[in-house]
């Protein structure tokens, strides 16, 4: 079942509490795209079913378990790879320094001071997006601007992270067959050129098939069988 915010009772005030309570006698799990990531723990406070975070403001983990596989297949291995994160430190960010930890692969984040993450598990937290990437195996970005953004807040962004664009020549500081990520929607021309979105050197159409992948595994291991 698909639930929209319209669609559910907690518009018309109804708990987080009681919702968890309804939906864990319908469902077998719980996923949520949402803001406020206390919703979800909320949620997961209450249901007698698993609650899966699909989005939150501060965490993306199921988009960090599809970047994982894709990894997985381009390299054969995640332990041991260079994973370099280029742009705002934002949820993205955060669950791939705290999910690249778990996996074994070193992440470094590059980001403006304005726009940095926070300590995260062993990320290397850098100012230079060059020196994130030398050497890396992976070259990751993402928006400058969310939809939510207001036009001031979006040209304040813009400006602070003109450096942080994903080109050619950043990639070439890379690893010798490095790839490019993104999680997508891409604005070409901001975070990342066309020349490396639709070009030989990124895998940003497998990460998009492998959220589904990954996201299907999720579930298999979540939910008893039979």
């Amino acid at each position: 079942m698909v639930l929209r915010a319209d669609e559910l009772q907690l518009t018309r005030g109804e708990s987080v509490r009681d919702t968890a309570y309804v939906l864990s006698r319908h469902v077998a799990a719980i996923a949520v795209r949402t803001g406020g990531h206390s919703l979800v723990e909320e949620l997961a406070e209450h249901a007698s079913v698993p609650v899966i975070n699909m989005l939150t403001a501060e965490h993306h983990p199921c988009q960090a378990l599809g970047d994982l596989l894709t990894l997985r297949e381009s390299f054969g291995r995640l332990e041991g790879l260079t994973l370099a994160y280029i742009g705002d430190g934002n949820n993205v960010a955060r669950s791939l320094a705290l999910l690249g930890s778990l996996a074994g692969v070193r992440v470094r984040v590059a980001s403006p001071e304005e726009y940095e993450l926070e300590p995260v598990a062993e990320a290397e937290l850098l100012r230079d997006p060059r020196d994130a990437v030398r050497g890396a195996d992976a070259v990751y970005t993402d928006v400058w601007v969310s939809m939510n953004d207001d036009p001031e807040s979006a040209a304040r962004r813009r400006e602070a992270l003109a450096d942080y664009s994903l080109d050619d020549e950043l990639l070439d500081l890379a690893a010798p067959g490095a790839v490019a990520l993104h999680c997508l929607p891409a604005h070409p021309g901001e975070e990342i050129t066309a020349e490396v979105l639709y070009g030989e050197r990124q895998r940003i159409w497998e990460q998009v098939e492998n959220r589904r992948h990954a996201q299907k595994a999720l579930l298999e291991l979540l939910i008893p069988s039979g």
